[in-house]
């Protein structure tokens, strides 16, 4: 058994366990719990009701948050040399072709929290599906990471764009900002992202979608949510 910490024990005595809280409510007893030393990250995990061995049934997606995440993204952008400058205009924080899929592949270098392609040059980045897919940084059309404007989607990046995708299991666990946010911001982000991922429920799937959605902080105690 994990052996918890003061401060965890302190914040379980202000969770109710049988409760189903509202999202403002959950962030405000969130926000209430014993902080860390760090700007802690809040963070959802749902299940879904989802056959994960189907094609049909993998749910992947993208959504803005509206305030952000609280964290510096360092975007990466394959690009041909005529967009280089648009790129590195639009914040791009690493900017290349071939070069960099070699330092990719040859050096491990993974230094950065986004990928972007433009469609041409994705027969050279398809390169690296098993070094980037795993780690959920291989760009793809479904989340607008490969795309022919890369100034756009390097922009939604910078400003707080999170892509999601559900596990082997049908759980989905990604942070949706900063504790220190305020209580407005943060229940805007959760929303915003519960709306994306409705928007997500793949055709093949019936009945109800999300079975189950936890708000937690970094090392706390989770909270569970009305959907």
């Amino acid at each position: 058994m994990a052996i918890r910490g003061k401060r965890y024990s302190e914040a379980v005595k202000l969770v109710q366990n049988d409760k189903i809280y509202s999202v403002e409510e959950a962030i405000e007893v969130l926000k209430s719990l014993p902080a860390p030393k760090f700007d802690a990250t809040l963070n959802v995990s749902c299940k879904l009701n989802v056959d994960s061995k189907q094609s049909d049934q993998m749910v992947r997606g993208a959504v803005v948050l509206p305030h952000g995440t609280g964290k510096k993204v360092r975007v990466l952008a394959f690009c041909e040399p005529e967009k280089e400058a648009e790129a590195k205009e639009a914040g791009a924080d690493y900017i290349g072709s071939e070069d960099l899929i070699n330092k990719i592949t040859k050096e491990g270098w993974i230094e950065f929290d986004c990928c972007i392609s433009t469609p041409s040059m994705m027969r050279l980045v398809s390169r690296l599906g098993k070094v980037l897919g795993p780690r959920g940084l291989m760009p793809s059309p479904k989340t607008g990471t490969v795309t022919p404007n890369v100034a756009f989607a390097i922009g939604e990046a910078k400003r707080g764009k999170i892509d999601f995708r559900m596990d082997k299991l049908g759980c989905i666990n990604v942070g949706l900002g900063k504790v220190s946010f305020s209580k407005e911001a943060l229940v805007e982000n959760v929303k915003a992202f519960m709306d994306a991922l409705v928007a997500a429920k793949p055709a093949a799937v019936k009945g109800d979608f999300i079975m189950s959605f936890y708000l937690s902080i970094t090392m706390s105690p989770s909270v569970r949510v009305v959907i």
